[in-house]
């Protein structure tokens, strides 16, 4: 194939990606009111393969929202309740007796809620730092390792996280090695008074939303074959490196008050992340090249999770998500 040829046949893939993505959007918005920048950022996710970890007060239609995905992607859903007694085993499984029709006992794996495609972690942060970790393979890798055997879970998988900001007694702060392992950090507003209203009117009425599926698991793998395909041209890996290196308080990158009030910044995987839903932005809006705002576009969501505060702006309570768009401000598109 020639290159003029790949670039067409690209182009009508971006055209395509672009119709479904607001297919998908719109049938979502059905079901959910509002909330335009978590459904985007949470199908993009998806779409790369990547988590999310929501933040927010209880009643926001987060499960609604992974319901409604796995309907319109048509994807199994399983949802796992955090409590401090939960145990690892009753995330991913375990190994019980059983006996065959001869009377002789074996061992047979019985798989738990995370061998889904769609998994609602809710409320995370109540379980203890054991049963969280739990999932940081799973995450990663896309297995689960147990009694010496590793299975594979089925593709696309995909873990939606939440905690609730304000109750914080009880929880266990999610690890940084784990938080990173999530790739977009949301944190889902409270509803405006039009959207209100929209809520209590649909659930008061019974209104009934019938979610047509629109894509499938195997229609999600081929996207990210053809997310791979999206030109990342050199300034624009440069552009999202340096909005990492902004975050870390001893580069020549990072403004100010990032120097004064972080004790560390974001990891390699988020410039990794900065890319893959900076191309899922492009091909959204129909382009198979990125650009500077596709970069920009996802950079709060990405940042704000990795990075750590230092001893002065958390006695100074410094907002994490005000310093970020600070350092991503900073940061000029041409060197």
């Amino acid at each position: 194939m020639t290159e003029s040829n790949s670039t067409v046949e690209l182009q009508k893939e971006a055209d395509q990606f672009r119709k479904e993505f607001q297919t998908i959007r719109d049938a979502i918005g059905k079901v959910i009111v509002g909330q335009e920048k978590v459904v985007e950022a949470t199908l993009t996710a998806i779409l790369c393969g990547g988590n999310v970890l929501l933040e927010g007060v209880p009643g926001l239609g987060k499960t609604e929202l992974v319901k409604a995905l796995s309907r319109v992607l048509e994807l199994n859903f399983s949802r796992i309740q955090f409590t401090p007694d939960l145990m690892p085993a009753d995330v991913i499984g375990t190994n019980i007796m059983t006996a065959d029709e001869k009377g002789n006992y074996r061992f047979e794996f019985r798989e738990g809620p995370i061998f889904t495609q769609l998994l609602l972690a809710d409320e995370i942060n109540r379980a203890t730092p054991k049963t969280q970790s739990a999932l940081l393979e799973t995450m990663q890798e896309g297995t689960v390792t147990t009694g010496g055997k590793t299975y594979r879970l089925t593709q696309p998988f995909f873990v939606l996280a939440t905690q609730n900001p304000i109750e914080q007694e009880g929880t266990f702060p999610l690890p940084e090695a784990q938080l990173d392992r999530f790739m977009f950090k949301v944190v889902v507003p409270f509803l405006n008074l039009a959207e209100l209203n929209e809520v209590v009117s649909r659930t008061i009425l019974r209104k009934h939303v019938d979610v047509d599926k629109v894509i499938d698991g195997a229609r999600i793998l081929h996207l990210r074959t053809v997310l791979d395909r999206v030109v990342v041209s050199d300034p624009m890996r440069d552009y999202a490196c340096r909005m990492v290196l902004a975050t870390h308080p001893n580069t020549e990158f990072a403004p100010a008050r990032a120097k004064q009030f972080l004790r560390w910044g974001a990891s390699p995987r988020a410039a990794q992340a900065l890319i893959k839903s900076a191309r899922v932005r492009a091909l959204s809006e129909g382009r198979p090249h990125v650009a500077f705002e596709d970069i920009r576009y996802f950079s709060q969501e990405v940042l704000q999770h990795r990075a750590l505060l230092n001893y002065d702006g958390q006695a100074e309570n410094v907002s994490m998500s005000e310093l970020i768009a600070e350092c991503v401000s900073s940061v000029k598109t041409d060197k």
